[in-house]
């Protein structure tokens, strides 16, 4: 199938689907940054500011998420296959609970973020959203595949550093760390901010099964 054939294929009269997956995508995008902020706020009255603008982020994804499966249900002619826009809004909304999630457990245990593990993790969870918000976008036309293709391939490598990142931390916690309590509280940081580039690579699977199918 040649790529104008696809495109006509992919540019249905109804863009409602584009925009809405582009919203998420930038408010993705955004958690990542504020959570990247969060764990270089050394106060925790502005870390619990920054952790209720992104559980607010978090909730205006749940509506726009909750819109995409509302078109889903309205609409008979749909950009790609109805699975694989199901699978996405749920991959992005997973992305967004995780991050969200990570800037929860952080404000809870009142654990002081200025860790490595934590600090590195914040670092590829906000490098995976950049990238999968480049994937996103370029399902309006398809027209520059290679980078998508090239930012699905950087999710990929940012997902194993994140499992590196994760099996360091935890043995260097234990190594350093004589609280039990701390233990506990900085594993389950480790755990869902890991989680986070796990569902990274989730949505940048479902896009590339979408390029696979149609180009």
């Amino acid at each position: 199938m040649g790529i104008n054939t696809f495109g006509k294929i992919f540019m249905p009269k109804n863009k409602i689907f584009y925009e809405l997956f582009e919203d998420v995508a930038s408010k993705v995008h955004e958690m990542g940054i504020k959570l990247k902020e969060m764990v270089n706020e050394p106060d925790f009255d502005k870390r619990s500011s920054i952790s209720s603008q992104i559980e607010d982020l978090e909730h205006k994804n749940d509506d726009n998420t909750h819109k995409i499966f509302t078109e889903l249900g309205r609409n008979f002619i749909t950009p790609f296959d109805r699975e694989d826009i199901h699978y996405l809004a749920s991959s992005l909304d997973d992305i967004a609970d995780y991050i969200y999630a990570s800037a929860k457990k952080i404000s809870f245990y009142n654990v002081n973020p200025n860790d490595t593990g934590i600090q590195k993790m914040a670092d590829l969870v906000l490098q995976g959203t950049i990238e999968i918000k480049k994937a996103v976008f370029g399902l309006r036309d398809m027209k520059n595949l290679r980078e998508m293709t090239e930012a699905m391939v950087k999710v990929n490598s940012i997902e194993n550093q994140a499992d590196d990142i994760f099996d360091m931390s935890i043995e260097r916690l234990f190594q350093m760390e004589n609280d039990f309590k701390e233990v506990i509280k900085k594993r389950e940081i480790y755990q869902v901010m890991e989680s986070a580039t796990d569902k990274c690579e989730d949505a940048a699977n479902v896009i590339e099964s979408i390029i696979i199918k149609y180009a």
